[in-house]
């Protein structure tokens, strides 16, 4: 029994979800003939309360598309430190859209309206570039799944209104904040032009996200999307997938959510490890001690058939998912109460 617990994207279709893809009915998507992919795109603008939706194959895709239609060559994007989009998207925000990021120093993968503020370059100060959009991440990866405040997203909204600046949320875990937060796909849909939606997370989908937005600033994402080389034929198979988990996998996040709080409750009582920060949903970042080798602690799991991320300095990573079970919980618990460093 091998205990992957590095991401929530190491999860494999359950049977249920490997039937309803068998069964799906598919047709040519470049010609938006097929079916099942129009039946998700539908379903999902209709969630967030937006006018159109657009299957893509990754989410880095879908996000890199929302970044193209929002801006122009020498537009700057004002994001967090730790934002997806700057750190884990292989420098396309510059390489697709000729964008720089002008990075906040935010808490945890978050920032405040005011910070906005002052992010903001003069639009009439030439000799820096034009701000043209905000993105934020929820939930933020790097902060540890951390989830935003709302009250603060709709103050960053109105930041957005009057500047005359795109809004774009990379929701590749939006599923676990609605969750934790109690929140709805409609209040979201309402803060922002655009969303990206990951299928292949939490939800446990094989592959997939599916960007979400307004109707004006929709128009181009289907030629972007090709231009990228996200064209695709009868992945309606695919699709099938994301309608699968909607129906299936959506509560069930609150599992996810309470097996990664009791493995932080865990982790802060054991002597070798410095921090955990606060666990909202599905991730544990822990920070250990400096005299505790990193190498060794994370040989010492493989051993037991455990496998999570090194982050680097110290920073390690745990994700629960679909596929982490109450049996591997109760084991990984075990072993690691019983670990001597």
């Amino acid at each position: 029994m091998i205990i992957d617990l590095r991401s929530d994207t190491v999860t494999k279709p359950t049977k249920g979800m490997l039937d309803a893809m068998m069964q799906s009915e598919v047709g040519d998507d470049v010609y938006k003939e097929d079916p099942t992919v129009n039946a998700l795109e539908k379903r999902l603008a209709n969630m967030f309360g937006k006018p159109k939706a657009l299957f893509f194959p990754t989410g880095t895709m879908a996000n890199q598309t929302a970044i193209k239609l929002h801006t122009h060559p020498g537009d700057q994007v004002i994001c967090d430190k730790d934002a997806h989009i700057y750190n884990y998207e292989g420098g396309g925000a510059s390489f697709n859209s000729g964008v720089s990021c002008k990075l906040i120093q935010g808490n945890r993968g978050m920032f405040t309206a005011e910070q906005v503020v002052e992010a903001i370059n003069p639009p009439d100060f030439y000799h820096s570039p034009l701000t043209a959009l905000v993105e934020v991440e929820n939930t933020a990866n790097r902060g540890g799944g951390s989830c935003w405040d709302f009250e603060e997203l709709k103050k960053i909204r109105t930041v957005c209104t009057t500047h005359n600046l795109g809004f774009h949320l990379d929701g590749a875990r939006i599923w676990n904040a609605l969750v934790a937060k109690k929140e709805t796909a409609k209040d979201y849909g309402q803060l922002f032009d655009t969303m990206s939606v990951c299928l292949s997370k939490g939800l446990g989908c094989p592959i997939g996200s599916v960007l979400i937005g307004d109707e004006k600033i929709m128009q181009n994402a289907i030629r972007i999307r090709k231009i990228l080389g996200g064209g695709m034929r009868q992945v309606g198979y695919l699709a099938a997938a994301g309608l699968y988990a909607l129906d299936h996998h959506l509560e069930r996040l609150a599992e996810d959510h309470k097996r990664a709080k009791e493995i932080g409750q865990v982790l802060s009582r054991l002597s070798f490890i410095k921090k955990v920060e606060p666990v909202e949903t599905n991730i544990i970042i822990f920070e250990l001690e400096r005299k505790t080798d990193e190498s060794k602690f994370l040989e010492t799991l493989t051993n037991h058939n455990i496998r999570l991320s090194g982050m680097g300095q110290g920073k390690l990573r745990i994700v629960t998912h679909l596929d982490y079970t109450d049996d591997m919980h109760a084991y990984f618990l075990t072993i690691l109460k019983d670990m001597a460093l």
